[in-house]
């Protein structure tokens, strides 16, 4: 499996095909933009090949795309990969989309003798760029083996979360709820504490060895907040996205979770005042300019 193709060359999916190409294997890439092609083809990946080409030249296909609309057209539309690619080849895909998206897809794979594996991605772009990327894997163990060193070079934990497709995004999904609740907290946490006079550095450096850490404090705080800079590794439209996702699950499954709609309002809220393009770690400039509702 030298031969890999990959669609989608954004904020995750380009350093991941990098890291491909630094891993000695023939990558082939495309994406809508075009400077992203460009800084790919500059690491050494090659650009200018359709999807049609691809999929004869391939072993491996990996999509990395913002949406579910978009998964649907690359992997289910009349120029997409079900219908072009031939038996044999293995497509990943490592977005995160609804549940039954990954079983249309799965199903359409097996009636032409198609592998897929439903694949979301863990760890921003740091983990992207440095190979520490989590991945949720869903679908059939032996297509799972038989990738593996493919995805363990843009890895560092490799996770087959059992034979079910939908169970890598059903996993992701559960992940990024609890990204939602953590972004929500440091942001009214922070927000308290500046009320209260406190000097932000120095309150990261005391919660940071007290129970009060977390991996989105130190990734929101130190890398967005502190700066106000909210140039986005993960939009809050995005994590908007997976949060109604999480809450359609529940919903699917009959589970009543009351404190993640609320949450879930909070994100639509956001996102609808004009802040879906930046950080979700924006969620905190968006709470510290509320007014008080208290009376």
């Amino acid at each position: 499996m030298k031969n890999i193709g990959f669609i989608g060359l954004g904020n995750m999916g380009l350093p991941m095909s990098k890291n491909l190409v630094l891993s000695n294997f023939t990558v082939y890439g495309t994406d809508l933009n075009k400077k992203a092609e460009m800084s790919f083809h500059q690491a050494g990946g090659i650009i200018g090949v359709s999807i049609q080409k691809m999929v004869e030249l391939c072993d491996v296909i990996l999509t990395s795309l913002p949406s579910s609309n978009a998964v649907e057209e690359v992997f289910l539309g009349e120029k997409g990969l079900i219908n072009l690619a031939k038996s044999g080849i293995v497509l990943i895909d490592t977005s995160t989309v609804a549940p039954e998206l990954n079983f249309q897809i799965e199903a359409a794979a097996r009636k032409k003798g198609i592998e897929f594996l439903a694949a979301p991605v863990s760890g921003g772009v740091i983990g992207a760029i440095n190979r520490t990327l989590t991945f949720m894997v869903g679908g059939s163990k032996s297509t799972f083996d038989k990738v593996l060193p493919v995805l363990s070079t843009m890895g560092g934990n490799i996770f087959h979360v059992n034979e079910r497709v939908d169970s890598g995004t059903n996993t992701k999904l559960i992940n990024n709820l609890l990204i939602g609740f953590y972004t929500a907290g440091v942001s009214e946490a922070l927000h308290l504490a500046k009320n209260s006079n406190l000097d932000l550095d120095k309150l990261f450096e005391m919660l940071n060895v007290s129970y009060g850490q977390s991996r989105i404090y130190e990734r929101n705080y130190k890398s967005f907040i502190a700066d106000e800079n909210y140039e986005p590794g993960f939009s809050l439209k995005l994590l908007r996205k997976d949060l109604g996702f999480a809450l359609d699950l529940a919903e699917k499954n009959n589970v009543e979770l009351p404190m993640s709609k609320i949450l879930f309002n909070l994100y639509v809220e956001a996102d609808e005042s004009g802040l879906g393009e930046k950080d979700m770690a924006v969620l905190y400039k968006k709470i510290s300019e509320q007014k008080s509702t208290i009376l």
